[in-house]
């Protein structure tokens, strides 16, 4: 039957040529669009990862949800010991502490309100290759009293590098404390709402300001964003017995998640108006070529043939029509994404963003077999209908058809 089945479908050369032209096209659209929609999704990651959150934060108990307010109530005083405990495991590429606070920031003239970050300046450049900078360089630990500021923040003091600025603020106690800073650098990250408060220190100095040694998170960094949800399991095992939690990057930036909810609802709707237009176009051809083909088969009822034996030869056709045009169409995808890729297509900043961005058509094995999936059930429902309704029509009536 397989060998009869794919006679009859290049027999006619023309209608199955169109037929698998909008197969191929509508495979291919789904390879394209839905590998687009991946590379927003990687990138997004990538630059919420290597910009603000890293990979994982360790941090107190109840810190997430109320330390914003009070920082300095959810200190991890231990933070060195825990720091050695995880880089134990070997996925993980970095462990960095940061401490938070708030204040104000003033530059002789006026004040400007602040949330700020003690870091270790060399391994938040590591981290930080998505934070880009825009004047001036990246804090290094050499720098005792060098300060990054937000791109919001520079613009909001007329702040350029090398001014002095101050940091003041009131630590634990009440009391009122206040540090001298060279701006090093102006940033800008993926947030616009976080350039305009953001401001960075050396941890050391941080510490001093606030009269503590403690820090608000450690900030782990690993060599593969795959193995995130592996490793969080991994380390909370370890620190199970400690008063802290552990936050992946997706949990940190609950902005993900919705954008990734909203692009897959629309890919969805994309995936079923592509379905649509491949099973009405294929349904219009197949029907075509079953009406033409009525006093063939006919004959073929005359002479004894079933009518199961008769739907199983026209749904084989269907589906060599739908294996053929839906493996070419994710051959033609594959090629139009390298292609793409290598050009890029450059895209406007996001929502609540300044920067710009290069996207790319990711070649992702799932979606690869969900376009392949579509061509081909879409091409084998077109061909259902048409089947049963020939092998309704009476023998006599399809014979007619012969003369």
């Amino acid at each position: 039957m397989l060998d009869l089945a794919l006679r009859n479908v290049f027999r006619q050369k023309t209608r199955t040529a169109m037929t698998l032209a909008a197969i191929v096209f509508g495979v291919a659209g789904l390879l394209l669009s839905g590998g687009f929609v991946r590379d927003i999704f990687f990138q997004l990651g990538e630059l919420l990862i290597h910009s603000q959150s890293g990979h994982l934060q360790v941090m107190r108990t109840g810190y997430y949800e109320a330390g914003t307010r009070s920082p300095e109530k959810y200190l991890i005083d231990n933070a060195g010991s825990i720091s050695t405990l995880l880089r134990e495991i070997p996925e993980i590429d970095d462990v960095m502490a940061r401490i938070s606070f708030s204040g104000l920031l003033n530059n002789g003239r006026s004040d400007w309100a602040i949330v700020g970050e003690g870091v270790e300046p060399d391994k938040e450049s590591r981290l930080g290759s998505h934070l880009r900078i825009i004047a001036g360089r990246q804090l290094r630990d050499q720098d005792q009293d060098g300060i990054m500021i937000g791109h919001g923040v520079a613009q909001a003091l007329k702040l350029v590098p090398g001014e002095r600025v101050t940091i003041m603020l009131n630590t634990k106690e009440g009391s009122l404390n206040s540090l001298d800073f060279e701006v090093i650098g102006i940033f800008q990250s993926f947030s616009k709402d976080f350039d305009a408060r953001a401001v960075r220190i050396p941890l050391k100095a941080a510490q001093e300001l606030l009269f503590n040694t403690g820090v608000n998170t450690l900030v782990i960094s690993l060599k593969r964003t795959e193995d995130t949800a592996r490793v969080a399991a991994m380390v909370k095992s370890k620190v199970s017995k400690l008063p802290v939690e552990v936050r992946t990057w997706i949990e940190l930036n609950d902005f993900y998640e919705k954008t990734v909810a909203l692009y897959d609802r629309q890919f969805g709707i994309l995936q079923l108006i592509i379905l649509l237009m491949v099973l009405l176009t294929v349904s219009n051809s197949v029907n075509m070529s079953i009406t033409e083909r009525t006093g063939e088969f006919g004959t073929m009822r005359a002479l004894g043939n079933r009518s199961g034996h008769i739907i199983r030869l026209i749904m084989t056709e269907s589906s060599l029509l739908g294996v053929i045009g839906s493996g070419t169409g994710v051959a033609l995808g594959i090629v139009l994404a390298l292609a793409i890729s290598t050009v890029g297509i450059p895209m406007p900043p996001p929502p609540n963003s300044n920067l710009t961005y290069t996207a790319h058509i990711r070649i992702v094995p799932v979606v690869v077999a969900t376009a392949f999936l579509v061509g081909v059930v879409a091409t084998f429902l077109a061909a259902l209908v048409p089947a049963m309704r020939v092998t309704r029509t009476p023998v006599v009536d399809a014979l007619r058809q012969n003369i």
